[in-house]
């Protein structure tokens, strides 16, 4: 049977590697839409892609570098839902890219012993004082989760499969 320390190790270590898959994914989808598409809403109740960009950087910000690695918690929250993104999409996508890079990269040195450690990463929240151990799934299943959006709508706004998985007979 695997030590705790292991379990831990492979716990962090596929954490950080799955942002990154993640990351590949969201970027393929960004990839076919032009500045319009990931701008566009269903409505006002829709996020757009690049809504959700930032909407994740921002997430990731709070949680993993100012949560876990202690970092300023710089979050505006209500920012990343404006209906006019303050940013680009080509800027939304590079705060992205370098968030998630950073997030997976503290992820990847997390100490396994800091990993029960009790934090509070959104004191305005209503998720408060999770363990490092219980902010990293809920990061990771939240970006997991806006991904699916993500391809979602980049399938809708293109017309198209995506064939983001392995190629099915049609």
């Amino acid at each position: 049977m695997p030590s705790n320390d292991v379990i831990a190790h492979a716990f962090l270590d596929y954490s950080s590697s799955h942002l990154l898959a993640l990351q590949k994914v969201i970027g393929a989808c960004c990839d076919k839409l032009n500045d319009e598409q990931m701008l566009h809403r269903e409505g006002d109740f829709d996020n757009s892609v690049t809504n959700l960009l930032l909407h994740l950087a921002g997430n990731m910000r709070q949680w993993v570098m100012h949560g876990i690695a202690g970092h300023p918690d710089v979050r505006t929250r209500d920012a990343e839902f404006s209906l006019a993104p303050s940013e680009s999409p080509a800027e939304a996508r590079r705060i992205f890219d370098t968030t998630i890079v950073e997030a997976a990269q503290v992820l990847a040195a997390v100490d396994p012993a800091r990993l029960m450690i009790v934090i509070d990463p959104q004191p305005n929240g209503t998720w408060r004082n999770p363990t490092i151990l219980q902010a990293i799934y809920k990061v990771v299943g939240h970006v997991d989760h806006h991904a699916g959006q993500i391809i979602t709508a980049t399938k809708r706004l293109t017309a198209s499969d995506l064939n983001l998985s392995m190629p099915r007979a049609r």
